[in-house]
């Protein structure tokens, strides 16, 4: 999945901002994966508010922001600023860490070990190339390229693109791009990309063939330029729109993601692979309500012991709707 998420453009993106930022710090820097997701939660939160937040009174009653949230909200309302984060901005371990979980294939330990031995901005990167894995090669080479977002005219152009050479490999598979594409938005992060096929369920053995095949394919099509990783059952990589003839401008490359997925798990995964995020937990909740257990692989009824019985048959994301008595959201309804 991207490390760039979606632009907050809320009437509280200050605030929603400043959230996402420290965040992100608590994770690279501090490996404070809890106090992450409490950020995360509160930004999520207070990105769908529908008032402008006027105080961290206001902002206490939502779910998921706490008394110590709240302060930095008022401090922030208060000087428009947050001293919290003016220390960690002006901190080069922290910054230093920040940019380098940037690059795709460096990850916060990664990051960390870097900075140490000396290693802080892309230029240091690029003088110890020789020493980067293959991914985080690749993570450099595409950097800016990377960085930038991807505007909705091209996934569009990148999904035709894709349904169009998946039918050439065999007319049997099923493949859709997930994500906040899927929900209407302007611009992404990168393609999520679900894949499965009527051979593969989750009784069988395992078929890498069926992914290896696409993905062989888009190589040969020039579509897919470089691989960061291909296992069974997941595919990273790098990917590049050919432009047409009445084109000035290159396409950026962009990272692509492709999973393949037993078939009758495979719309429990578009559902989940969908998001949002709070529109999943407040499904998997409702669920629980009427006594199923929701994932990202099966839904089953909860019997009377409490323990889940054998996955239900599912055959579109609207089965999933209909087993816990909910009302069918399009996906562009799903932001929350």
């Amino acid at each position: 999945m991207s490390k760039r998420k979606a632009p907050q453009e809320t009437l509280n993106e200050g605030i929603t901002d400043f959230l996402i930022e420290l965040a992100n710090y608590e994770k690279n820097v501090n490996r404070a994966i809890h106090k992450y997701n409490a950020y995360r939660k509160a930004a999520a939160v207070i990105g769908k508010y529908p008032q402008k937040i006027k105080s961290g009174t206001e902002a206490k009653k939502l779910d998921g922001v706490g008394a110590k949230i709240a302060e930095k909200i008022d401090e922030f309302l208060a000087t428009g600023k947050l001293r919290k984060l003016e220390k960690i901005r002006s901190d080069d371990t922290s910054s230093s860490i920040n940019f380098l979980t940037r690059v795709t294939g460096i990850g916060p330990a990664a990051a960390r070990k870097f900075y140490e031995e000396g290693v802080k901005t892309l230029e240091d990167l690029k003088k110890i190339e020789h020493k980067l894995n293959h991914h985080q090669q690749i993570g450099l080479k595409y950097f800016e390229e990377f960085e930038k977002r991807i505007p909705r005219s091209e996934m569009q152009k990148m999904e035709a693109l894709i349904q169009k050479e998946l039918e050439k490999v065999d007319t049997e598979y099923i493949g859709t791009i997930c994500g906040s594409y899927r929900r209407g938005a302007e611009s992404s992060g990168d393609i999520d990309i679900l894949l499965t096929h009527p051979d593969y369920t989750s009784q069988s053995e395992k078929q890498p063939k069926l992914l290896h095949a696409v993905v062989d394919h888009l190589e040969s099509i020039g579509f897919v330029t470089d691989t960061l990783s291909k296992g069974d059952t997941k595919y990273m990589g790098v990917c590049q729109v050919q432009k047409g003839e009445d084109e000035e401008e290159d396409y950026f490359h962009r990272r692509i993601d492709i999973r393949l997925i037993p078939k009758d798990q495979y719309y429990c995964g578009v559902l989940y692979f969908t998001g949002s995020d709070v529109f999943n937990k407040n499904m998997r909740a409702h669920a629980l309500e009427k006594g199923f257990t929701l994932n990202e692989y099966t839904i089953r009824p909860i019997g009377v012991t409490g323990m889940p019985g054998e996955p239900l048959p599912v055959d579109s994301e609207k089965d999933i709707f209909d087993y816990i008595q909910w009302k069918y959201r399009e996906p562009k309804d799903r932001s929350e």
